[in-house]
């Protein structure tokens, strides 16, 4: 039996079938509103976009099973729903029925997540002298904790010009001093080395693998 449909597509409601209703909760309530979405619009062939003669309905609101599409759309409607073409290779098509509004709005706040999960850390340079003071180096400090807490890495390294080669033993404790006031944040990666004229200590964020 043909399913009643509005004019301009979307299915008729029947009055006092629950659902999502403003004001009775749901996502209408958070700003959920029920929307018919063109074939553009929609990530998926929704409802009545949905021209196939059979599909395979799952799902934990449903009798997992093939039904005839007509029959998917009726339960659809009565649950006030959406009938959503997730796998549609198969044969036949994959179906759920679920609000199509909060599935996007859920798949889009995922991607959101993942997305700053896998953010790239930078590399954050602090650059000292070996006759860095207390203030200098405090500073530097304050600045190298906030890189650590937001997840980027931090290359600290002593700058050794002219006769000032000769301290290194200078370069190699303010390195350690530094590794022992970022201990709370941060993790040492390797002791203080010498490349060129610089002496160099990596650090990463706490709870980071090494590299």
């Amino acid at each position: 039996m043909a399913v009643p449909q509005k004019p301009g597509g979307g299915f008729s409601r029947p009055p006092g079938q629950g659902g999502f209703k403003p004001g009775g909760g749901g996502f209408n309530k958070g700003g959920f509103n029920r929307k018919i979405y063109s074939r553009k619009e929609a990530e998926h062939r929704i409802n009545h976009f949905i021209r196939v003669p059979q599909v395979r309905l799952v799902g934990d609101n449903v009798e997992v099973g093939i039904y005839d599409t007509p029959a998917a759309l009726k339960m659809a409607q009565d649950q006030e729903l959406d009938l959503v073409e997730i796998s549609p290779t198969v044969d036949p098509p994959v179906c759920k029925i679920i609000d199509y509004n909060k599935f996007l709005y859920d798949k889009k706040k995922k991607e959101k997540e993942m997305k700053a999960k896998s953010k790239v850390s930078e590399v954050k340079e602090i650059r000292f002298t070996p006759n860095t003071d207390d203030h200098d180096f405090d500073f530097k400090a304050k600045h190298a904790e906030g890189f650590l807490k937001d997840g980027n890495k931090v290359k600290a390294y002593v700058q050794f010009k002219g006769r000032a080669i000769q301290f290194q033993d200078r370069g190699q404790l303010l390195l350690l001093k530094f590794a022992e006031r970022l201990a709370e944040v941060g993790v040492l990666e390797n002791m203080p080395k010498m490349e060129g004229r610089r002496m160099l200590a990596m650090f990463a964020p706490k709870g980071k693998k090494k590299g």
